[in-house]
């Protein structure tokens, strides 16, 4: 049984406690909040168990995706709609979608215990960086939804990276990508643009510059084609259900790759 279905059927609360054992159940209405010392099938999965990773990972994805948006003090219309166009862009429907609804709802909440959550979530990925990435650029995702991030986003954003031991020079990086356009909808080179990428874009997307040589341009397209390939993200703890959104951004970055290559003629 899949993650999903087990958290469906009331299971997860022995798998996961703390504060994300609490979410859990808020959202799917269970007694979650009772710790892995109860006696179920299910105690030997620990830290490191793909479907726990999953769960925690879809967990903490909405509810911190909300309080990101209460930042400024307020959740506006806008930024509702905002989040709700990033869970289609993930394809979330059904009870899916309602229960990532309900964890961004608890986010904004005045007492979501922020610093607890990521605390934990470091621990549950089990140095899974590149999942840590995946769950940072959905962050930044949410926040430039609208085109912009807002700096107490950003400020959270900050604090966010810091309790996770991921270097601000990383988050820069991640945030130029998505100034460009990457992860939105409506972005260059995705389906629906109604424009091509720009070769700046393209740049801007790999991380590379017009002066960087045709052999690092290659190399950058590699490592993230390495880092955002649906299979090995799914291998690593992200929720299947999720999968759709890591599939648009490899597409878009090998959109980024052929728009270099062929400005430069390369083969």
């Amino acid at each position: 049984m899949s993650w999903w279905g087990k958290a469906l059927g009331g299971a997860f609360g022995f798998m996961i406690g703390g504060p994300l054992g609490a979410l859990l159940g808020i959202a799917f209405g269970h007694n979650f909040d009772k710790g892995l010392g109860s006696v179920m099938p299910d105690e030997s999965l620990g830290y490191g168990d793909q479907e726990r990773v999953q769960a925690a990972f879809f967990t903490v994805t909405f509810s911190v995706m909300g309080h990101i948006a209460k930042a400024d003090g307020k959740v506006t219309r806008d930024e509702i709609r905002l989040a709700e166009s990033v869970m289609t862009q993930m394809g979330l429907d059904g009870e899916m979608r309602e229960t990532a609804k309900r964890l961004f709802n608890e986010g904004k909440s005045a007492h979501f215990p922020i610093d607890e959550v990521l605390d934990q979530f470091k621990q549950e990925l089990n140095r899974r960086s590149t999942l840590l990435q995946a769950f940072l650029e959905i962050q930044i995702q949410a926040a430039y939804a609208d085109g912009r991030m807002d700096p107490a986003e950003e400020r959270v954003l900050l604090h966010i990276c810091q309790r996770l031991g991921v270097p601000e020079s990383q988050f820069r990086r991640l945030e130029e990508m998505f100034r460009a356009g990457f992860g939105r909808s409506d972005g260059p080179g995705r389906s629906g643009s109604r424009r091509g990428m720009s070769l700046d874009e393209a740049y801007a997307i790999l991380g590379v510059t017009a002066d960087s040589s045709n052999s690092e341009v290659k190399k950058a397209y590699r490592r993230l084609m390495s880092q955002h390939h649906p299979d090995k993200l799914v291998a690593k703890g992200l929720p299947e259900e999720m999968i759709r959104d890591a599939t648009e951004k490899t597409r878009q970055i090998r959109a980024a790759y052929e728009t270099i290559k062929k400005s430069r003629g390369m083969k």
